[in-house]
């Protein structure tokens, strides 16, 4: 069994633990001990918070502006399709935009590349990753990790940069490229980049899981420190009673933050392997479908299939960012035969993953989410401007 494969069912295993699916003796007493830890953690965020606060630790001004978008949790919010809309609205309004991006789970280079990078470089540092220049697409998915590479792959004027130094990437970004906008995607808990403008998104459906930070929890950190947000998304917002009571409790902790609804909505239909070949929702009314995904919710996007009228006859979810191997898509799509599927979807961000395969015995879809603001009458275009221009 490869390592990734073992820390997987692991991961796995603890979200089980955390969410109380298991109930015999030994998992009560693991829960006991993860909740003593995430105590731990959470004064050592805290902690980490002050030191900053203090400036015994400093943050970093780069110079212009800085948006950073983020969330409490662990995934699950829909934050990408959110960075997407704020990188090409700035951009289409004439902003020179880069994405800071951590690129999480992606592949590590060579040895031997690390060493020839940090000779060539007039700092003697490894330079960040270039995913895109803003015109072309320069690495695949497994070197950029899945949600820059989307991001590349979808905005057009828009540098994707990925560093686990984001004060390095920015900087890189603004001498190189000459940008004068940073998006820090899922920057809310980093700290030694000074932001402007801090938004924080939380999904309305599960906003804050066990309100237990991690490992006994998904908070990141504590929930009181929303308090720092300038703005605050309810993602996933179906507007019901359950968003007024989450206002409330938002606003207990933030008084000063604007609260912008807003909703994930499908848009179409994407082959996979056929980029040109793209179906309305309506394709899928009636239709007979599997889903395969590896997000942080794979029930949310398994009932945007039912709600838009499919029939789903079979699932398989995997841990999120899943690297998927050519036999599990093969034997995926033998199942979803068998199971009388007459297509296979996935999501966005899993697509990027997929292998090639030498053939295709059932057509295999995305489904494309975009982000609409159902609060207020203005829509997201307005919503940026207003943000970001009318500070």
């Amino acid at each position: 069994m490869n390592f990734r494969k073992y820390s997987e069912q692991i991961e796995k295993y603890i979200i089980e633990l955390v969410n109380e699916r298991n109930h015999s003796v030994h998992d009560k007493i693991l829960r006991g001990v993860l909740f003593t830890v995430s105590r731990v953690y959470r004064h050592v965020v805290q902690m980490r918070h002050w030191l900053y606060d203090k400036g015994v630790y400093r943050r970093s001004p780069l110079g212009c502006l800085v948006v950073s978008i983020g969330n409490l949790t662990c995934g699950g919010t829909g934050k990408t399709p959110v960075v997407e809309i704020f990188s090409r609205n700035l951009a289409k309004k004439g902003r020179n935009v880069a994405i800071l991006s951590r690129g999480y789970k992606s592949k590590d280079r060579p040895f031997w590349q690390k060493i020839l990078m940090q000779n060539k470089s007039k700092k003697n540092e490894i330079p960040p990753r270039v995913v895109s220049d803003g015109e072309n697409l320069l690495l695949n998915s497994s070197m950029a990790g899945d949600e820059p590479y989307m991001l590349a792959s979808n905005l057009k004027n828009v540098s994707v940069i990925v560093d686990k130094d984001r004060v390095k990437s920015g900087k890189f970004a603004i001498s190189e490229f000459g940008v004068d906008t940073l998006i820090l995607d899922d920057g809310f808990q980093y700290l030694p980049l000074k932001s402007h403008i801090n938004i924080v998104l939380v999904d309305s459906t599960e906003p804050f899981h066990n309100h237990h930070v991690l490992p006994r929890g998904l908070l990141r950190e504590p929930i009181k420190n929303i308090k720092k947000a300038d703005y605050v998304f309810l993602t996933k917002s179906n507007g019901g009673n359950q968003i007024r009571h989450l206002k409330k409790f938002l606003r207990h902790h933030n008084r000063k933050a604007e609260i912008i609804e807003c909703c994930h909505k499908p848009r179409y239909l994407q082959n996979v392997f056929n980029k040109e070949n793209i179906k309305p929702l309506s394709f899928l009314k009636e239709k007979r479908v599997a889903a395969i995904s590896a997000i942080a919710n794979p029930r949310s996007f398994e009932s945007f299939i039912t709600d838009l009228g499919a029939n789903l006859v079979h699932t398989k979810s995997y841990a999120d960012h899943h690297s998927y191997s050519q036999q599990e898509i093969i034997d995926f799509l033998n199942k979803s035969k068998k199971a009388g599927a007459a297509i296979v979807l996935t999501t966005e961000k899993d697509a990027v993953r997929f292998p090639r395969l030498a053939r295709i015995d059932i057509p295999v879809y995305f489904l494309r989410v975009e982000i609409d603001i159902i609060s207020g009458h203005e829509n997201f275009e307005q919503c940026i401007s207003r943000i970001c221009f009318l500070q």
